[in-house]
């Protein structure tokens, strides 16, 4: 077999071995997706995001920056990573003060363990091209993802089909999975990187144990409001950003996505507003990254997360309550999570401390997105963690082969308030909180 030949083949079994991984990661992260960081957006991604809490929009030195600011995929050269996270979140409410429609005591969510991977490949394009580089990127979000067991009615439910279960139903919760696959393409122009990037949305959803609203006329399409397993539904956006390199130490960057419009969950129209609708938010994070000396890093970032404009996630639940059933679940005024826009400071350090050997850092603070006048509700999608510690490393074991490991605490954070009135106790007291654990292992392989 002559050279060409060799090359053809070996570019042929990259691009199976590429297409291969994708397709496994597209159903992984479809089956087991569960993030409830900022929000429901992950606070990172990759490993090396992980490590530095999300930091680093003006410093992309791998291919996963696609996924960030598609602009940092310049300086990644031709490479593969691929990325694993154990996420552990433990979530649990606690009721208190007089008896009311959900249980008194403390109940937890059943599954606490899930992996979430990532993947992306980048390469460099021959000088003088339209472009400077590609990259695929395949990542996701979540966090709407809770089961709590059929906890006794013990008087409080009314009985018969409604019976026992969080709120009456049986065996309550949501898993909502979001798999986001963007194709970005970037171009140096001076000192000033651009890149672009259309993104694919692939979502879905189901809920359980929610009968019993539709049984008290809370929704305006009861058939479509509970256990009718899971509904998928596509979208698209675009995702774009800039690095400026001020100075040879200095480099600002800004990226952000639109709002990712996507079909409506026609299966659940009787629960999300506007007839099942259920876009993706947009975002925009903007940062600074500084190299303190050669070898240390230093990154700070701010990001927005326009909650705020998607309507299931951000009308009050408080709307079940207007006279005019204007509010009923399913309608353009329906009742949501009632979630504020998220405001996030990201903090990271990276100390490359040998040719092999890169130390990481970071801390990010997020704006609480859950009022306490929507407990009631966001015990089915507790997404209250605020602060998030993280650390981790990357070894080269050979010039083209690298290691990377990220860890991530989230303490527990708590939310308070009482149940709807109408449809509950006020004076019953609902304390929701959450914790989180997560270790990341990653791998990057350069091709050039």
């Amino acid at each position: 077999m002559d050279t060409g030949e060799s090359y053809v083949m070996s570019n042929s079994n990259k691009a199976l071995a590429v297409g291969g991984v994708a397709l496994l990661l597209s159903s992984v992260l479809m089956g087991s997706s569960a993030m409830a960081t900022e929000g429901y957006f992950q606070n990172g991604i990759g490993a090396r995001g992980k490590a530095l809490a999300g930091a680093g929009v003006a410093d992309g030195r791998d291919a996963t920056s696609a996924a960030l600011n598609p602009a940092g995929i310049l300086r990644a050269g031709d490479e593969i990573d691929f990325a694993v996270s154990m996420f552990s979140p433990r979530r649990q409410f606690e009721g208190s003060g007089q008896p009311g429609f959900t249980p008194m005591g403390k109940v937890e969510s059943n599954l606490n363990l899930f992996e979430i991977p990532n993947m992306a490949i980048s390469k460099r394009l021959p000088a003088n091209s339209f472009v400077d580089a590609v990259a695929l990127s395949f990542s996701g979000n979540g966090g709407m993802n809770t089961t709590y067991p059929n906890v006794s009615g013990a008087g409080r439910c009314p009985g018969g089909p409604f019976s026992s279960g969080v709120f009456c139903g049986g065996k309550a919760g949501v898993d909502l999975n979001q798999l986001l696959v963007s194709l970005a393409f970037a171009k140096q122009i001076g000192n000033i990187a651009i890149g672009v990037a259309p993104v694919l949305g692939i979502q879905r959803f189901q809920a359980e144990g929610l009968a019993a609203f539709g049984a008290f006329g809370a929704s305006s399409a009861p058939g479509s409001l509970t256990n009718n397993n899971h509904d998928l539904s596509f979208g698209g956006g675009l995702r774009a950003g800039l690095e400026w390199a001020v100075t040879p130490s200095l480099r600002l960057g800004v990226a952000g996505s639109t709002k990712i419009y996507m079909q409506d969950f026609e299966d659940y129209k009787g629960l999300f507003a506007e007839g099942g609708g259920f876009d993706i938010p947009a975002n925009i994070q903007a940062g600074v990254a500084f190299d303190v000396t050669p070898s240390i890093t230093a990154m700070l970032d701010y990001k927005h997360i326009w909650y705020s404009d998607v309507a299931s996630i951000s009308n009050p639940s408080t709307n079940l309550q207007l006279p005019d059933g204007s509010g009923l679940l399913g309608l353009k005024n329906g009742a949501g999570f009632g979630w504020k826009d998220v405001d996030v400071i990201k903090v990271g350090v990276e100390w490359r401390t040998t040719p092999a050997l890169t130390l990481r850092a970071g801390y990010s603070y997020n704006t609480q997105p859950v009022q306490s006048r929507d407990v009631m509700f966001n015990i089915l999608a507790p997404g209250v963690v605020q602060n998030h510690i993280t650390a981790g490393f990357g070894y080269k074991m050979t010039s083209k082969l690298e290691l990377e490991f990220a860890g991530m605490y989230a303490p527990r954070t708590h939310v308070v308030g009482g149940e709807l009135a109408g449809f509950g106790n006020p004076n019953h007291k609902i304390d929701l909180s959450m914790e989180q654990f997560e270790a990341t292992i990653g791998v990057k392989y350069k091709f050039d």
